[in-house]
């Protein structure tokens, strides 16, 4: 890991290791990837004004959130699939997480299950739902959340409908791989990962595959998840959820002021400013772009943001536009493909590294004294 300081030198090792339908289905955007560009773009757009001869020697990057004492501004976000990048790699990132002192997020479609992780890990983690067409078995999801000691769910809204990635259609992205003679010769070619694969807890999504009477074969399952995605989800849904969820209550997916409005009347206990990581509606505004205007409109709401973010500079600027904290997810689906729970040690490591030395860099000590005016004036930042 020695030789891997940088998030893009991560990237590239994970490139290596895991097959390439797996890579390209973390890796991609939808349609033409503007939407994923225009994520660093915006990022990279803002200049910040570097502050020299004060005293930072008290440097403290924990922040609280949501009552939480958090040890750096950032949490693992929720991440389909990340057991397809390694062998049990849902459990192997939460470790990680909970020995960093930072909050991991499970996904609806991981592969480890909600009860896979709790059993390995022991500690609370966040659980990630996608309301489907089917209620009764959303409802279902969020008790094995509750059973398995969740006290925060973050509701991902964007995703109605499947937004079309042309990567994942050249390949054939299917869980299990697709059998396909590229695909069986790229497996091949990778023997380390087919064995940690192999050695997983589940193959396949393990919230899923046994929980729905007549799912349990892999082709009838990933045909379920492609159609279970509900056009009619609305804000009505999110009152249901409100009004059954004990714990605190994150809406992820929020690009639009009204929107933001709309869940501070609801009662959500935070906002996530998101693009799906450029996955969904190719041409939509990044959220570091609309982040002010959100953060003005949600008024005391905690809000936070993510899509983007791959350096402590990145982290900072965001917290500099208003966002509480972000949520990381690509970084980590790379530390975790390429070295399970010791890749996602090192990539927290390198984040935290980051914005600690930045932190010295812009004269500051706490991540409460990380406002606007630390950056310059741009188009991005206005």
């Amino acid at each position: 890991m020695k030789n891997l300081p940088s998030i893009d030198d991560l990237r590239q090792a994970a490139r290596r290791r895991v097959p390439k339908m797996f890579f390209d289905y973390a890796d991609s955007g939808s349609y033409t990837e503007q939407t994923l560009r225009a994520n660093r773009a915006d990022l990279e757009a803002i200049r910040l004004r570097q502050k020299v001869l004060v005293d930072v020697s008290a440097r403290d990057l924990s922040t609280t959130v949501l009552g939480r004492k958090l040890a750096a501004p950032f949490i693992l976000a929720p991440i389909g699939l990340l057991g397809m990048q390694h062998g049990d790699g849902e459990i192997l990132a939460a470790r990680a997480a909970n020995d960093a002192g930072i909050p991991f997020t499970l996904s609806t479609m991981s592969i480890c299950s909600i009860e896979h992780v709790a059993e390995a890990t022991g500690k609370p983690f966040w659980f990630q739902l996608y309301v489907i067409r089917d209620r009764g078995f959303s409802k279902a999801l969020m008790e094995r959340a509750i059973k398995a000691g969740c006290d925060t769910l973050v509701l991902t809204v964007d995703l109605q409908v499947l937004g079309q990635r042309h990567r994942d259609v050249r390949n054939g992205m299917t869980v299990p791989p697709e059998f396909r003679i590229a695909n069986v010769i790229d497996i091949a070619t990778k023997p380390r990962w087919a064995f940690g694969a192999l050695m997983g807890k589940s193959k396949t999504f393990g919230n899923i595959s046994g929980h729905v009477p007549g799912m349990e074969g892999v082709n009838s399952l990933a045909q379920w998840t492609q159609d279970q995605f509900d056009p009619a989800l609305n804000w009505k849904d999110v009152e249901w959820i409100k009004e059954f969820w004990p714990g605190k209550l994150v809406i992820k997916g929020i690009l639009d002021e009204d929107d933001a409005r709309m869940a501070v009347k609801l009662g959500a206990d935070a906002i996530v400013v998101s693009n799906h990581g450029g996955r969904q509606l190719d041409g939509a505004s990044s959220p570091l772009r609309v982040l002010p205007g959100i953060v003005d409109a949600a008024g005391s709401m905690t809000v936070m943001m993510d899509s983007g973010i791959r350096r402590g500079t990145d982290v900072l600027k965001a917290l500099a536009l208003g966002a509480k904290f972000v949520f990381v997810g690509r970084p980590f689906l790379f530390a975790a493909a390429i070295g399970g729970d010791v890749g996602v040690k090192h990539a927290i490591k390198l984040l935290k590294d980051e914005v600690d030395r930045d932190m010295a860099l812009l004269g500051v000590n706490k991540l409460s004294e990380v406002t606007r005016e630390l950056l310059m004036e741009t188009n991005s930042s206005r």
